[in-house]
């Protein structure tokens, strides 16, 4: 079984990534629904939780179809991180994650997220006020390295390790990649099979299919797989791959009855969560993805993201399943 301190995740746990301005409680509801084992929140800048920004504390909301679920704080004042990790600790989640892995300049390169790469010694220190500070469990999120050059993946593994960090996640791409390139689950690799490494090391980076997940599971040897943009307009990812690996076979895709379905919940946990403005404005960016691949959905996608009347949103989503099947008649 994969711990994270006492908490029990199962023999593979799937962890669904926090992603700015996509991992928020109506999204986490529909990746639950199909087979998502941990979630994470948006990271939350430290500097906005203790100034009590109205931004950063609705990050802090939890529900409790979402359980386990992890608070993510980044910040590059040791400071602010550490009573920022005490305000998160109060919203009671099952832990607390550090994200020393975001690679946007505006965070980078004023020394947080994956900015902190380019100084162990103030990551370490971070990491252990955060620790000595809260009574729940920590773990990170982080990258291979600020750029091929300053590559210290395993040494960053065993330091937080020491300090007392209950688990790990690495993105197999540096900072400079940002998001481009392939992801190197050799290094991922290397950490997990380390003799003096003995937290939980899940993986995160272009895992995008069920075969994928297999392989990268047996050849990779880590704990568990964290998938993100893959599961974006597609929550379905995680069942597909947990049926793969029960069975070595395939999943049919969801019919389109199921993604309108699965699209209409999602709109009605955010209208729910952000009330009818905030909630329409927020699910326009996610049509697009439930809806890949549907022919002829240029007119109805620019309805979708036009509309402000949240039940004539409702009604377009509703008139999907026919429109398909008019097209493919």
């Amino acid at each position: 079984m994969v711990k994270i301190g006492n908490l029990d995740l199962g023999t593979f746990p799937l962890l669904l990534a926090p992603m700015e301005d996509v991992s928020d409680p109506p999204f986490r509801a529909v990746c639950k629904q199909y087979g998502a084992d941990v979630m994470y929140t948006e990271f939350i800048s430290a500097e906005g939780l203790i100034r009590d920004a109205a931004k950063s504390v609705q990050k802090l909301d939890i529900y409790p179809y979402e359980r386990p679920i992890g608070i993510q704080i980044f910040g590059e004042n040791i400071d602010s991180m550490r009573k920022a990790a005490a305000i998160a600790e109060e919203a009671n989640p099952e832990f607390i994650d550090i994200n020393y892995g975001c690679p946007v300049k505006k965070v980078a390169c004023r020394g947080a997220g994956a900015g902190i790469l380019l100084d162990l010694p103030k990551m370490q220190q971070m990491t252990r006020e955060i620790v000595n500070r809260v009574h729940l469990p920590v773990t990170v999120k982080t990258r291979l390295g600020w750029d091929e050059h300053t590559i210290q993946i395993v040494e960053v593994a065993k330091r937080l390790q020491d300090v007392g960090v209950q688990a790990l996640t690495i993105h197999g791409r540096t900072r400079k990649q940002m998001y481009k390139g392939t992801a190197n689950w050799d290094f991922i690799a290397e950490v997990k099979n380390h003799p003096d490494i003995h937290i939980p090391i899940f993986g995160n980076g272009d895992i995008d299919s069920p075969e994928k997940a297999s392989d990268y599971r047996s050849r990779y040897q880590v704990d568990g797989i964290m998938l993100g943009r893959a599961a974006i307009g597609y929550p379905w990812i995680f069942r597909e791959i947990k049926h793969f690996f029960e069975t070595g076979e395939k999943l049919a895709p969801p019919k389109i009855e199921e993604r309108v379905e699965t699209a209409m919940k999602h709109l009605e946990f955010s209208l729910q969560w952000k009330g009818p403005k905030q909630g329409v404005f927020e699910m326009r960016r996610h049509y697009t993805n439930y809806f890949k691949g549907i022919p002829n959905f240029k007119a109805t996608r620019m309805q979708l993201v036009e509309a402000d009347d949240p039940q004539l949103i409702l009604e377009i989503l509703e008139g999907i399943p026919r429109q398909v099947k008019q097209v493919a008649a």
